[in-house]
């Protein structure tokens, strides 16, 4: 008789975390639209800035918009995992909402820039990395300007930013290109990392 004792219980992928970053104006708030509207199973945490609102914007599902002294509050009272001064203004992931969903067994993406990556890789080194990318340099200048919110001050500092995150890309375990009205096939990409990242072995243990 064969041995029926053996089990294959032991596939139970646990929640993983996922740091979505990559060049201001290349996509990352998009792509977070994107699994918002296809209902993909995965908290999606709503970054804390003490920058003012965008037309289009609405407070605590694009961001959480809180005054400069709110978010300085939230420094000193050890509420954010990271945090930086971004172009001027702040920008932070609070503790609780990570934290809280790991628990509950979902899993968790987030999106920082490459400085706020690094904070995350080093507190949590098993996070999965994505780096973001436009397809060519002349498309990305142009989706800044479309943007309408860039002084050309901005936009030097912004073009000068990118020039050294894209100098840190060994820092990341995945790349992934967002080029113009193709969307939904970077969003494929990522959920593609992320499925097979359950499926890992040994899987990623995240500790925060």
């Amino acid at each position: 008789m064969p041995d029926e004792t053996i089990s294959f219980d032991f596939f139970n992928p646990e929640p993983i975390l996922i740091v979505l970053s990559g060049p201001s104006g290349v996509g990352k708030d998009a792509v977070l639209q994107s699994l918002r509207k296809r209902r993909f199973p995965i908290h999606i945490v709503v970054t804390a800035t003490s920058r003012e609102p965008r037309p289009e914007e609405i407070n605590g599902v694009d961001y959480i918009f809180v005054s400069q002294t709110h978010f300085e509050e939230m420094i000193t009272n050890d509420e954010l995992l990271e945090h930086a001064l971004v172009y001027h203004q702040y920008k932070g992931i609070p503790k609780s909402q990570v934290r809280q969903a790991l628990a509950s067994g979902k899993d968790v993406i987030l999106r920082v820039d490459v400085q706020g990556a690094a904070r995350i890789r080093s507190l949590c080194p098993d996070a999965i990395m994505i780096f973001l990318l436009p397809s060519n340099a002349p498309e990305w200048f142009k989706r800044l300007r479309d943007r309408r919110s860039e002084t050309e001050e901005s936009l030097k500092l912004r073009i000068e930013t990118a020039r050294i995150e894209l100098e840190q890309l060994g820092l990341f375990d995945y790349v992934v290109v967002n080029a113009e009205d193709q969307l939904e096939n970077a969003v494929d990409t990522i959920i593609a990392i992320i499925d097979a990242e359950h499926h890992r072995i040994p899987p990623r243990k995240i500790t925060l």
